[in-house]
Order: structure tokens, then C-alpha cells, then sequence
């Protein structure tokens, strides 16, 4: 085959099926005699759907993961060679590299890779598989990436097949007999193990999964059976107790679980207990959904009852449902203990993906620092009302018995909150509210003791922040009740006061739950785990209420009625409708939860005039009217703010037209020409191995430049 040395030498590839392989492509020797490789070039937007067509190769399925990435900006090189890049990710096959284990040489293959204490075990999927290819978008080029092949099959450095059906060895002898097990499946059987799924119906799964590598028979399936009962009793017996010592306990339990450390730090006299855990499968979703997106904080979980307050990092999902990249436990909320954490996870999730950056921040609680998040991270602060609304609604409906004096108080709580951008005064609605609810005086004492002294804080991290939405609050909140039904559970109240106990719970139970709602939802299998996952935010479940089935009093607006889907005798009445502090009468709701009546009747006020806009919208439009707010006249700050004002108007309008647009080619292609600056233009498009001959003139000339600056630095 001819080597090809020039890119332009290359045609653009698009194979007309949806998802494509190497096999869909021609490749080519790209390079030169001595150092060439396989490369194709094909369109960047299909670079996705290249890599799910190799991850589908029968005789060797896998999945390749960046293993190392670089980016450039766009007219940092003023000469570049046809083939510079813009971005750089190097994929390597999930099979690969080879794993020498703690004891320092190659281990012999397993039959099955258990999570037992025995370190030494190897996992099967370092199988030393040097499959791997680069992808990089050309700079010259942004719309084209070239794929390079270093290696296209799937063996080892000795040549031969290492996993897959073609693999006689994977699983040690018997291959033939022996079903191969592959990391996925491995933790689908957990997964469905520690939520409690019956046997009968992991084995079925399992089995499934299986057949994916291996024809089934009576001897692969005696083998699964044996091998979901091992697993099983295994996870049955296991115990959070490493050691009689909490401490000694959590430090043998990092030392066997490195890879989900990202920051430890044990208690002394000077430093807090600090620990950071992030699996390598949360990482990967803190890089997909955490990047260029929103992150948000469940913080000062169990702040009461657990040893140790739980923090928690959250990223929304392809469904926007809060799910937990990292969790923090720790007692110390210092600036710089939390700088040491977010150091860490920062670093971390760089060191895969170095260009990683996120656009924002969502706390929820007002006496969180906030400078951590805009100096390492570099992003805005957000926040989140979701918390104060819970606290606020499920004291009122525990210690007031009358449902009129519980819509009324919350009623009022809200305007409070609301008053923010106008001009009330807070101590006077304090007392107003103090002396109009006199009688509740169980609800009146514990707001006292625990929110006035403090909630003039909380009204100005709300005034000078810009709000989250609801839906934003509903996926948090969603995540927190969860979570306080794994950790709270009567079973476990003696344990609380352990660290190690509630690291098992993180690692295993939660953990798995959430690993199988992304697989369920991400593969369409496992049908009931996906249509609860999906429904699982008041959000979501808001959206199945028909806009028929919501009645607003337009009299008086001090109501709606919501009708029940399930029995259409059911009304449920939703006081105070268009506010984050709207009062329903379902259950959900008197647990201090935002239900879906609420959202789906303030959907609907939206549309409605003479309803006041929701806070997260009053937030944003205060903002923008606080940039364009009219300084002096004809004066230099008039300009500056009325440039804030457009620059910021013009980025949200760009991003609304990019969410909305089904092809993101019609929005490009109405972008105005930008032109780069002059020293720019004269170099764009020089190919860096241009020969030029040498000038005495011009070499002279940049020696009199040179001597004219270091005379006029003497004079």
C-alpha cells in the first residue's frame, strides 16, 4: 500500500449507516517510510458514532476510554502543519494495558473476578490489549477529524487475541466450557444483588448478558447459576467492620480502594478528617455531564445523627436527574479545607480530561463559602432554595394541627422571601408574622431558636445570588430523600456513628442503584428500574399531568385544583399557586417535599398573567436589569454597563437558538465572519515546513530593531 504524507491527499469519509466501524472505512498509510499508521478522515460531528460502531465488534466487543487528551484554541498557532490539531484524544481499548497486580509480576487468568478480600486476584479486564487510535480535530479543518490507528486488533504485545470469544485464554482453562464475564456484567449482577432482586431473576440477567460472548448450553448456564449464588453469599457476608476501630477501619479500607480516593487526610491535632470518594465510573460521569454544565451540593447531610457530615457533588443527567459524582465526608467547612477537596477532584477529573471546566455551581447553604468555587473553579455560584422550603414546610405541617394556619404560614414564610427585591423591612415582617401567629407556639419557638437569628444571612445569599429553578431543587431534593432512606433506615441506627459503615453503604448500595438506572435507561433494559428512574423527580412526573386537568381560581388567585390521574375523584387543592411556596394537600407534600401539583400549576401560572414570575426568573431579570441600569448620563460607566448588558443578552440568545435548532449546522452557518487580527491573518494557512531563503536585508533590519530598543531602554 502507497504511504500518503499529506492529509489533503485523504478523501472525507461518511458511510451512509447510522453507526459505522473501522470495517465501514478505507484506510490509508498516513505518514512517512519510517513511522506510519492506518487514517481515515470522516466528518467530526460522526466521531461518536464511530467510536459505539467499534465498541460493537462481535469478535471482540469492548469499550474504549480516553486515555489521554489535549486542546488548543482556535488561532493560538500562527503556523501550523496540515495535520496540527484543535483537540487531541487518544482512545485505548478497556481491556488494556496490562495488570501486574500488588505483587509486582503478570498473575495467571481467573475463572471469575470476585470482590473478595484476596488483592492479588487479576480483574478480567486488564487483559493487556493494545488496541488503541487517536482522533483529532484538524485545525486547519475544525469540521473534519482525522482517525489514526496505531493498533486495530485486539491482542497483546505477544500478538495474540486477549479477550473476547476469540480469546482462548481469557478466563483461564476451560475456556471453551467456562462463560466469560466481563466488568459490565459483573456489576449488573452486584448491582441487582444489593438491591434485592431475587435470584431467579439476577440469574435470567446474568445469563442475557452472558450470551452476549458465548453460546448458552447446561454447562454455561450451571456455571452462571454457581457463579450469581457465589457472588451472593460473598456479598451476604461481607462487613463494613475491617477493624474493632473506626479509624484503623477506614484506613484499611483506602488503602484497598485507592482508585476511589481522590483526597484522604486522616485526623491530628492541626488538620480535620477528610475524605474524598469518587469511583472511576462517577468520574466518568463528573467528565460527560459535569463538564460545560451545572454542578450542585447536597451539603451538611446528617449533620445531627452521622459522625461525620456527608457532602455530596451532583451533575445532571441526559434526563436532568441529580446524580452523585463524589462525596465528601468531613466536618470541617473552612475555606481551606475546602480548598484542599476541590483541589483534588479538580486535578483529578483534568488529569483525564484536561480542557474539563464546569459553568456553574448550585449551593444550598448560605453559610458555605463561596470563593472556593469561583478561585479553583472558576465558574459562577448559584443558589438553591430547595433546603429552607423543606425545613420551613415540614415543621409548620409537624407542629401546626390546622391545615388553614399551615397554608396561611407558609403563605407568609414565602413573602418573606419574596421582599427581597423590594423594599420591606425583614424585622418588621418578623414581628408582624410573630404576633399575627402568636397561638402556634411550638412552630413559633423552634423558628426563633433556629432561623431568626440567622436568616437575615440566608435572605442576602439569596439577594445577591443569582436562584436556582425547580427544577433544579426537585432533582436535589429527589437525590437527598434517597439517600435518607438508604442511610436512616431503622436497621441501621446503631451503626450511624461509624464512618466505615456509611462508606459501605455509599459504595455499594447507593452506588449501585444509581449504576443501574443509568444502565437501564442508557441500554432500554431492565423496564420497571427505568420507568422509576425516569419518574423519580417531581419534575418528571409533573410533565404526565395534562394542562386539563389544572383548574386556577382566576377570581381571587389564592388557589387550583389539581385532578388525579389514577382516580378522577381526587382533587388535590394547592394553595398560594405561582409560588415556590405554594401549599398542596398531598402527601408528598405534607413530608415537605416540592410535589408535582406544585410545579405543574406553577407551569401553568407562567402562561398566565396577573401571577407573579417564579424566583429563579425574578433572579435572572434583576440581574439584567441591574446591568442596564442608567449611570450617570454621558458617562464612561453609561458605556460599560450598556456593553455587560448586550454581551450578556447576546450569549443567551445564542444559547436558546442552539437548544432549540434540530441541526446545529443552520446554526453555524448563520454566525457572522469573524476576522482574526492583522499579525494573525498574515499567518494563518503557513505551513510550518515551508522553505523560505535566507534575506540579508531583513536580518539586518531586526538587528538595527534590536539595537534602537536597548539603546532607548539606556537613555
Amino acid at each position: 500500500m502507497d504511504i500518503v504524507e499529506s492529509i489533503q491527499d485523504l478523501p472525507v469519509q461518511d458511510p451512509p449507516v447510522e453507526e459505522f466501524s473501522s470495517a465501514d472505512l478505507t484506510w490509508t498509510k498516513f505518514g512517512n517510510s519510517e513511522n506510519h499508521d492506518d487514517a481515515a478522515l470522516i466528518p467530526y460531528d460522526r466521531v461518536d458514532e464511530f467510536i459505539i460502531g467499534e465498541c460493537s465488534n462481535l469478535e471482540c466487543p469492548t469499550r474504549f476510554h480516553i486515555e489521554r487528551g489535549r486542546k488548543r484554541k482556535k488561532g493560538s498557532l500562527k503556523e501550523y502543519a496540515d495535520d496540527e490539531y484543535l483537540e487531541y484524544k487518544l482512545y485505548w481499548c478497556s481491556f488494556g494495558p496490562e495488570n501486574y497486580g500488588e505483587g509486582g509480576g503478570i498473575l495467571p487468568s481467573r475463572r471469575y473476578r470476585l470482590n473478595t478480600r484476596n488483592r492479588a486476584a487479576r480483574p478480567q479486564s486488564m487483559r493487556g490489549c493494545t488496541c488503541n487510535f487517536v482522533v483529532k480535530r484538524l485545525y486547519a479543518r475544525p469540521s473534519l477529524a482525522l482517525l489514526i490507528y496505531h493498533q486495530r486488533r485486539h491482542v497483546n504485545k505477544s500478538g495474540f487475541v486477549c479477550h473476547g470469544p476469540l480469546d482462548g485464554d481469557a478466563i483461564g482453562p476451560g475456556a471453551k466450557t467456562v462463560p466469560y464475564i466481563c466488568n459490565e456484567i459483573q456489576q449488573q449482577t452486584m448491582s441487582m444483588i444489593y438491591l434485592g432482586v431475587p435470584e431467579e431473576n439476577i440469574l435470567e440477567k446474568h445469563i442475557e448478558g452472558i450470551e452476549r460472548y458465548c453460546a448458552s448450553n447446561a454447562k454455561v448456564n450451571s456455571l452462571a447459576s454457581q457463579y450469581v449464588h457465589k457472588l451472593g453469599m460473598i456479598i451476604q457476608r461481607s462487613t463494613h467492620e475491617l477493624d474493632l476501630d473506626d479509624q484503623a477501619s477506614i484506613r484499611m479500607w483506602v488503602e484497598r480502594n485507592k482508585k476511589s480516593i481522590f483526597i484522604h487526610q486522616d485526623t491530628s491535632e492541626t488538620d480535620p478528617f477528610i475524605l474524598g470518594i469518587q469511583t472511576e465510573w462517577q468520574l466518568q460521569q463528573l467528565i460527560r455531564f459535569g463538564h460545560r454544565s451545572l454542578i450542585a451540593i447536597d451539603s451538611t447531610f446528617g449533620i445531627k445523627r452521622l459522625k461525620y457530615p456527608l457532602c455530596t457533588l451532583l451533575v445532571f443527567d441526559s434526563r436532568q436527574h441529580a446524580l452523585p459524582v463524589a462525596w465528601i465526608i468531613t466536618r470541617s467547612f473552612s475555606k481551606s479545607d475546602v480548598s484542599k477537596w476541590m483541589t483534588a477532584l479538580l486535578g483529578r477529573a483534568r488529569s483525564v480530561e484536561p480542557g474539563w471546566k464546569a459553568s456553574g455551581f448550585l449551593i444550598d447553604d448560605a453559610a458555605a463559602e463561596t470563593d472556593p468555587f469561583r478561585d479553583i473553579f472558576g465558574c459562577p455560584v448559584l443558589f438553591s432554595l430547595w433546603r429552607v422550603r423543606r425545613s420551613w414546610l415540614r415543621n409548620i405541617v409537624k407542629k401546626c394541627n390546622n391545615i388553614e394556619v399551615q397554608r396561611e404560614l407558609f403563605k407568609r414564610l414565602g413573602n418573606i422571601v419574596h421582599g427581597i427585591w423590594g423594599a420591606s423591612d425583614t424585622a418588621v415582617a418578623l414581628e408582624q408574622l410573630t404576633q399575627d401567629f402568636v397561638d402556634q407556639t411550638a412552630f413559633m419557638e423552634y423558628f426563633k431558636s433556629h432561623w431568626v437569628p440567622k436568616i437575615e444571612m440566608w435572605l442576602s445569599t439569596m439577594r445577591s445570588l443569582p436562584l436556582a429553578s425547580q427544577e433544579a431543587s426537585g432533582a436535589i431534593e429527589a437525590y437527598h430523600v434517597k439517600l435518607k432512606v438508604k442511610l436512616f433506615d431503622d436497621s441501621h441506627l446503631g451503626a450511624l456513628q461509624r464512618v466505615d459503615w456509611l462508606v459501605h453503604k455509599l459504595t455499594t448500595e447507593l452506588h449501585s442503584g444509581y449504576w443501574l438506572d443509568r444502565y437501564a435507561d442508557e441500554c432500554d433494559s431492565f423496564q420497571n428500574v427505568k420507568e422509576e428512574y425516569i419518574a423519580s423527580t417531581s419534575w418528571h412526573r409533573a410533565l404526565q399531568i395534562p394542562d386539563s386537568a389544572v383548574t386556577l381560581d382566576d377570581k381571587n388567585r389564592l388557589f387550583a385544583k389539581v385532578s388525579s390521574q389514577k382516580d378522577s375523584s381526587i382533587v388535590h387543592l394547592v394553595w398560594n399557586p405561582g409560588s415556590e411556596f405554594s401549599f398542596c394537600d398531598c402527601v408528598w407534600s405534607m413530608q415537605g417535599n416540592i410535589c408535582k401539583h406544585v410545579i405543574k400549576v406553577n407551569m401553568i401560572c407562567e402562561s398566565h398573567q396577573g401571577y407573579q414570575p417564579s424566583m429563579s426568573f425574578q433572579s435572572f431579570k434583576e440581574l439584567l436589569v441591574g446591568l442596564s441600569k442608567k449611570p450617570m448620563e454621558d458617562s464612561i460607566s453609561q458605556d460599560l454597563s450598556m456593553a455587560w448588558t448586550m454581551q450578556m443578552l447576546e450569549q443567551i440568545r445564542n444559547l436558546v437558538e442552539v437548544t432549540r435548532a434540530d441541526d446545529i449546522g443552520t446554526v453555524v452557518n448563520n454566525l457572522p465572519l469573524q476576522w482574526a487580527s492583522r499579525k494573525g491573518r498574515t499567518g494563518v494557512g503557513k505551513p510550518s515546513t515551508a522553505l523560505t531563503l535566507p534575506s540579508s536585508k531583513r536580518s539586518a533590519s531586526k538587528q538595527k530593531t534590536r539595537k534602537r530598543r536597548r539603546l532607548s531602554r539606556l537613555t
